[in-house]
């Protein structure tokens, strides 16, 4: 079912809409190279395709993980053959590119460059990760979206009645309610509302019947697979919504992030080791016990193991959402580290020098020292302690929020003192 012409491909106006530059670019036969960046499914090797036959070019595919560089030398000289006598340019495809190893993107750069052959890349990881930069600056990308529910909804619609490619001579027919449930299956993926499809179809003439129906698509137990990549961009995604969804205080989106994380297979303590970084990072002294929260999830967790492991990753992912935030620890940290670049090692104040030895007391070690203990409130009126060239940096400045309003309060009161 693999479209064949552009007009019979589905998705992505955006990149192949009337006024777009790609469609411009195939209509006037000027190709560029490109990567196609996108998740499963949504067309990418079928649009390589089909730009190939649409400019007259020779299609030639090769596989990111099993080509090397002697066939990629063949390709380049048959490609330079046809240039030379036949005015035929050559489209090469690659699968995977991301999969490609340094050497081999090196190794495609001058024939791209001189034009030799035309690049077509595809890849569900993102380019500016996985492809190098010189060969990226050569190439145009064009990020493709997932399928909308429509435009499955329409290739399963034509697959049921497409007689030569499809199961149009099975003389099936699919309720609406049928085609739109395979379309909310598939997520985006072509592939697999087709696959869907046809394991539905395979059931229902198992029973003699004509029609698939929801019952049909429940029986034949297709479940769809969540999209996401342990090593790969989406699970940064994730990551990034579960840190953001514990920042903005919302526990709800907080727990469905970390459950997509958990269902796709994250190891759970790398989940406890973003709380645990979070507690500190984004909530600190606004409530010092999220800290406490996340240190007790850890080690209940590590005790039980899963699934039961999943009650205290739950439950510290629903305190550090609802807890006050601040990021006044982080912000401390930033201030401390520009002084100490700014500044390198300045000494320390003779006053806060232990006088260890004889000679060290001598030297004026200790001098002038105020013990804070003998002083109302336990602090000392006018002493300071950091370096003379920096005194009356405030490097930690407490928010408003929970603990730290109280905190506040307090360290305006003892610098006032100072």
């Amino acid at each position: 079912m693999r479209p064949s012409l552009l007009s019979e491909f589905v998705g992505q106006t955006h990149v192949l809409g009337p006024t777009s530059f790609l469609a411009n670019a195939i209509d006037s036969d000027r190709v560029p190279s490109m990567i196609l960046w996108g998740p499963p499914g949504v067309g990418k090797t079928t649009l390589g395709r089909v730009i190939a036959a649409r400019t007259t070019s020779v299609f030639v595919s090769f596989p990111a993980v099993l080509g090397s560089i002697q066939e990629l030398r063949d390709i380049v000289s048959a490609a330079r053959e046809r240039r030379a006598y036949k005015a035929e340019r050559t489209l090469v495809f690659v699968d995977e590119i991301h999969r490609f190893n340094k050497a081999q993107q090196d190794a495609f750069l001058p024939h791209v460059e001189a034009g030799i052959i035309t690049l077509v890349g595809a890849t569900t990881e993102n380019p500016s990760f996985a492809v190098n930069a010189a060969l990226l600056s050569r190439c145009k990308v064009f990020r493709l979206e997932a399928l909308s529910e429509e435009a499955l909804a329409t290739l399963v619609r034509r697959a049921l009645s497409d007689a030569e490619r499809g199961l149009g001579w099975a003389q099936l027919s699919a309720d609406d309610q049928a085609v739109r449930a395979i379309a909310q299956l598939a997520r985006g993926d072509a592939r697999r509302a087709l696959a869907i499809l046809e394991a539905a179809a395979e059931y229902v003439q198992a029973c003699g019947e004509t029609s698939v129906t929801t019952k049909a698509l429940a029986a034949s137990n297709e479940k769809a697979p969540l999209l996401y990549d342990k090593a790969g961009e989406e699970h940064y995604n994730v990551v990034s919504a579960f840190i953001k969804s514990m920042r903005g205080s919302d526990p709800d989106a907080s727990v469905y992030w970390m459950m997509r994380m958990l269902k796709a297979g994250d190891d759970p303590l790398f989940v406890l080791r973003r709380m645990l970084i979070f507690a500190s990072e984004d909530i600190g002294n606004a409530d010092p016990r999220a800290l406490l929260v996340v240190t007790s999830a850890d080690a209940a967790f590590r005790r039980m193991g899963m699934p039961e492991g999943i009650y205290p990753l739950t439950h510290a992912a629903l305190y550090l959402a609802c807890s006050p935030k601040s990021n006044a620890v982080k912000n401390a940290l930033e201030r401390a580290k520009a002084l100490v670049e700014a500044h390198g090692t300045l000494p320390v104040p003779m006053k806060l020098r232990n006088a260890v030895t004889k000679l060290m007391k001598q030297e004026g070690y200790g001098d002038g020292y105020k013990y804070a203990h003998d002083y109302d409130g336990g602090v000392a009126p006018g002493e300071t302690y950091l370096p003379d060239a920096i005194v009356g940096e405030s490097i930690y400045v407490p928010t408003d929020r929970g603990e730290e309003a109280r905190i506040r309060a307090r360290l305006a009161s003892v610098r006032g003192t100072r």
